[in-house]
């Protein structure tokens, strides 16, 4: 959802979204309680692993993110559930801080099974999640959920190719990068041979929170994300919007579906608009976040008081026939673009139960009129279909593949 998107990731003024048996690796699974819909984790701390939903979804988003796309090397579906096994043993042991395998010390004359560049390090609320691309299904031959297609085209999008799709993804969220990278190059390095990363993306300065007691983060154009965004607490919502139930296959019940938006933001226009615009453009204040016609940020959104292509407006389940979204998003700058611009904007992260009642409504109604689109551009892309939670002694997909 270009538009979408942007506008719930950058604006935070959103009203619309506010989701084993293992192979070398392997360390016994530990049994644990089953989590809550949130998982909450001390500062540091560790957040479970097993339950009935992949962290990394309704969790309390953390601080950083680093998100990696991955191509099959082969279509031997015993190939992809060994590496699934030993991904899902070394997510065990990353995700409670321990080292992979044997260690990053272990016998002196292999390679050694851990990376260990996060010995010493905590847990800093690691998870990992999980999912499945189209694609993933037809080199496998496997029966793909009805709900999961490929995106249609949305006016102004400029996807790159090579920013877009992927057979498998996993997602990596801590309030430490060097732990979030840690447990994606130790997933890479297992997966050799089975498959390759096809994109990646790092991200900072999350711009979008499921903790509304919390302070509303800013995206990088100066305004607050996620003011509506679903709580990680609320069971009702997210039962409704984010977790699949019996409509799904039996082995995505209680996962979701995930769209993932690269999209780039012309920071040097933006910072050229006056106040004025940039406010009416989102139909929030910038400073304290409030919907026009209100003073405070949480105050209730009245359409009727904001401008009528305003982001807020536009993107409102009241607009779109209750079409709700809970949205992860990160801010990203990769540089310069060879003209002095910054490569800079949003990494736009949704979960939903249907994606066709979810993130492609509220783009369509975005991409359509939403002034955002000046300052915005959609270049990377991808859907996924992200399991239920894995129980101790299963595997991600585990009942898929079986």
């Amino acid at each position: 959802m270009p538009d979408l998107s942007r506008r719930r990731l950058l604006t935070g003024a959103g009203i619309a979204v506010g989701a084993g048996a293992a192979a070398a690796a392997g360390a016994g699974l530990v049994r644990q309680a089953q989590p809550a819909p949130v998982q909450v984790a001390a500062p540091g701390g560790a957040i479970p692993f097993h339950g009935a939903h992949q962290a990394g979804i309704a969790t309390p988003v953390q601080d950083r993110l680093y998100f990696a796309a991955f191509d099959l090397s082969t279509d031997s579906r015993e190939k992809v559930v060994a590496m699934l096994q030993a991904w899902t043993a070394a997510a065990v042991r990353l995700t409670a801080a321990q080292e992979v395998g044997g260690g990053a010390t272990g016998a002196e004359p292999a390679p050694p099974d851990d990376t260990g560049e996060a010995i010493g390090l905590p847990a800093s609320r690691l998870t990992l999640t999980v999912g499945f691309g189209p694609s993933f299904f037809d080199k496998l031959k496997l029966p793909g959920p009805e709900r999961l297609k490929e995106l249609p085209h949305f006016p102004a999008d400029k996807l790159d190719p090579a920013r877009s799709g992927g057979d498998v993804c996993v997602q990596a969220c801590a309030d430490d990068p060097q732990v979030a990278v840690h447990a994606v190059r130790n997933l890479v390095r297992i997966g050799f041979g089975t498959v390759s990363v096809r994109w990646s993306q790092l991200g900072f300065g999350k711009t979008s929170s499921t903790t509304p007691d919390a302070q509303t983060p800013r995206n990088l154009m100066g305004f607050k994300d996620g003011t509506n965004n679903i709580a990680g607490t609320d069971r009702k919502k997210l039962d409704e919007h984010v977790w699949v139930g019996d409509e799904g296959p039996e082995w995505m019940r209680g996962g979701s579906y995930l769209v993932a938006r690269r999209i780039r933001m012309h920071i040097e226009t933006w910072d050229r608009t006056s106040l004025k615009e940039q406010e009416d453009i989102f139909g929030r204040t910038k400073r304290e976040g409030a919907p026009y016609g209100g003073t405070r940020e949480h105050d209730p959104v009245v359409l009727d008081r904001m401008p009528i292509d305003s982001h807020v407006r536009l993107a409102s389940p009241v607009s779109l026939s209750g079409a709700t979204i809970l949205r992860r998003g990160y801010s990203f700058t990769d540089g310069s673009d060879g003209l002095g611009r910054l490569d800079a904007g949003l990494f736009f992260l949704a979960y939903q139960r249907d994606p066709e009642k979810g993130f492609i409504p509220i783009q369509r109604a975005l991409a359509a009129k939403d002034p955002l689109n000046e300052y915005i551009q959609h270049v990377g892309s991808g859907v996924f279909a992200c399991p239920g939670g894995v129980r101790p002694g299963s595997f991600w997909g585990q009942g898929l593949l079986d």
